[in-house]
């Protein structure tokens, strides 16, 4: 991975940027790819930051395939390059089907086989176009996936969202990429 902030190397980094990177090294990723590249700059938010990241992207109760479907939801919201570079291959692995993810890597609403990941990028458009979901989207999400994972799937909006604010600011890439999903504005 690439981006427009300077690298740290072991001689460059402070006490706390080392005791960051071990803790990220040794969690379920092993390595420093995506936001974590540019959150080592500041131990004090990549800490929380990677803590909450493992937790939303390995230990929710929503399945792999529905906590995918959100992350490239919102990669397709922020036109989020590495973060879907990253997760495509995921989402595909977990069961998402290939017009699903070529409709949101073009911006259009994809037509779902399955009612819960209509259910997971409508309650995601929804809450990124009016900040909200009303109260027929929260009855429904709560009967379908209860509070805990609803509570759960809002974090894991959440989380994304920051970390594609993160990989669109800095320009984290991955290196070798075929070329990327979404035009460049601008």
């Amino acid at each position: 991975m690439r981006s427009r902030l300077s690298e740290l190397t072991p001689g460059k980094m402070s006490d706390e940027q080392q005791r960051v990177l071990d803790a990220i090294l040794s969690g379920p990723r092993g390595n420093l790819d995506g936001p974590f590249l540019a959150w080592i700059h500041s131990p004090g938010l990549a800490d929380p930051a990677q803590a909450l990241g493992a937790y939303c992207r390995y230990h929710t109760s929503m399945p792999l395939r529905l906590s995918e479907l959100a992350i490239l939801v919102t990669a397709s919201w922020w036109q989020s390059q590495a973060e879907w570079q990253i997760h495509e291959p995921i989402a595909r692995r977990a069961g998402i089907v290939d017009p699903v993810i070529d409709a949101l890597r073009l911006g259009s609403a994809p037509v779902f086989e399955r009612a819960d990941e209509q259910l997971v990028y409508q309650i995601g458009c929804t809450l990124y176009q009016t900040k909200r979901i009303d109260d027929a989207l929260y009855h429904r999400a709560i009967a379908e996936f209860g509070e805990p994972a609803l509570v759960e799937l809002v974090g894991i909006f959440g989380y994304y969202a920051l970390v594609a604010m993160t990989l669109n600011v800095f320009e984290v890439r991955r290196d070798g990429a075929p070329e990327l999903p979404f035009t460049e504005p601008g």
